[in-house]
């Protein structure tokens, strides 16, 4: 006979992050092949399980969405902190970066999914090199991952699209990955920034976004001096050169938008661009505050990232969840202006509108993917939960991830991972990357 469930989980406080019902306390969860088929409260009166996971009081909810992040990165961790972003690039990332190849950067993106893992993050924007072999570790891992390599030149006389690395890389993943393993590897394509490219790449990558119907990935405003050479070389904004060319045109996800004026924040709300807030690592590059509640005034649907380790330094979405909220507070001197659910829905829901994924992935909700965290409800900084949203936002941290779900599979569970092999990664940067890299 088969079974109704798969997995059944029980005995917990649900953050469903549906907006009609946004916490169910002491309810239940029913996954069967990789589907949310039951949520409720109380406890089922019969049920048959291949297994039953007693959650002991702990907080069900969806997996965090990471919307903006360079994964391997996690290799640069500690290396080049404490300097501003255009010294931090040049001086010390790019020429770094020059180095890299496939070994490093799948190895580096093993050890940033364990981490993900690790602390809830389920779903991934990845920007960064060598991401067709990165799509063959996502499909290993079992993580949920838009991939993309952002296109940047700065010798427009010899750039050839035939010969551009990020080009090609682009191509295959649009060819070989996109909505591969049961959708969860998609395709993105990248301008890596306004400053690091001109129109011609623009309109390039938006019409294969246009063409194939994927999101559009790109750095904007991210810090003061890179918007006002822009204002300065072009007379217009990042937001509005950029869409003067067409890149907003289909499903855009812009990283950062820290310098954002209103006119950019009203061209993205008519365009349904998405934003994806980096607070921790806009604060360590001194950066900026984004204004997110001037963008929510506006309409534009704001999401977070952690953006790469070198530059935060860890990928515990937990970190931005309560971040982003306390600084919209400090900087409107008001504690309501942006509240928990708001951080909440960001890492979620919002997430999944920014990478096209409504409706697939960011809620607990019957007919939508199992990608669903466990937080232990014994955790001291956690007890006692009045309200499991604020316990999440502001008491919770990655290392009160007790099981991380994607697709119906557990990956993590208390200590363990199902498909990493963490002693083999680390092994394998200790005596291959550092010696190459450092």
């Amino acid at each position: 006979m088969d079974h109704i469930f798969d997995t059944l989980f029980t005995n917990a406080d649900i953050i469903t992050v549906c907006d009609e019902m946004p916490v169910i306390k002491g309810g239940y969860i029913g996954v069967k092949d990789g589907i949310i088929k039951v949520v409720s409260e109380g406890t089922p009166k019969s049920h048959s399980a291949k297994e039953v996971v007693d959650c002991h009081g702990g907080i069900l909810m969806p997996g965090l969405i990471n919307t903006h992040t360079h994964t391997a990165m996690s290799l640069m961790r500690g290396y080049a902190d404490d300097y501003a972003l255009q010294e931090w690039l040049h001086e010390k990332i790019f020429p770094l970066e020059a180095k890299l190849d496939a070994r490093c950067v799948t190895l580096g993106a093993k050890l940033g999914f364990a981490e993900m893992l690790r602390s809830g993050t389920t779903s991934i924007s990845d920007m960064y090199f060598f991401q067709p072999q990165v799509a063959s570790i996502v499909e290993e891992v079992g993580i949920r991952a838009s991939l993309s390599n952002g296109l940047m030149s700065f010798d427009k006389a010899n750039f050839s699209y035939e010969t551009d690395r990020a080009t090609q890389e682009t191509l295959e993943l649009i060819n070989s990955w996109h909505k591969m393993a049961n959708d969860r590897i998609r395709a993105d394509v990248s301008i890596h920034a306004e400053y690091t490219s001109y129109p011609s790449i623009w309109r390039y990558v938006a019409k294969l976004a246009k063409d194939h119907d994927l999101t559009l990935h790109v750095h904007v405003s991210e810090t003061k001096r890179e918007h006002e050479e822009c204002v300065k070389k072009y007379g217009l904004t990042p937001v509005q050169v950029l869409d003067r060319e067409g890149v907003f045109d289909n499903n855009a996800l812009l990283a950062h938008c820290v310098w954002l004026t209103e006119s950019d924040m009203a061209v993205l709300a008519e365009r349904k661009a998405n934003v994806a807030h980096n607070p921790v690592s806009n604060l360590k590059l001194a950066s900026g505050i984004a204004d997110i509640v001037a963008m929510k005034r506006f309409g534009v649907n704001v999401s977070l990232g952690t953006d790469g380790a070198c530059s935060n330094n860890t990928y515990d979405m937990f970190e931005e969840m309560k971040l982003s909220v306390l600084l919209q507070k400090a900087k409107y001197s008001s504690a309501t202006v942006l509240t928990a659910y708001d951080a909440i829905k960001m890492a979620t829901v919002n997430g999944a509108k920014a990478q096209g994924r409504y409706g697939q992935v960011g809620q607990i909700k019957k007919g939508l993917a199992a990608d669903i965290i466990l937080i232990i409800g014994e955790a001291l900084n956690l007890y006692p939960n009045f309200d499991p949203i604020s316990a999440v936002v502001y008491g919770a941290n990655g290392k009160d991830v007790a099981l991380t779900m994607v697709d119906g599979k557990i990956l993590y569970r208390d200590g363990e991972f199902m498909t990493i092999d963490t002693e083999a990664v680390k092994h394998g940067i200790a005596e291959y990357v550092m010696k190459k890299l450092f």
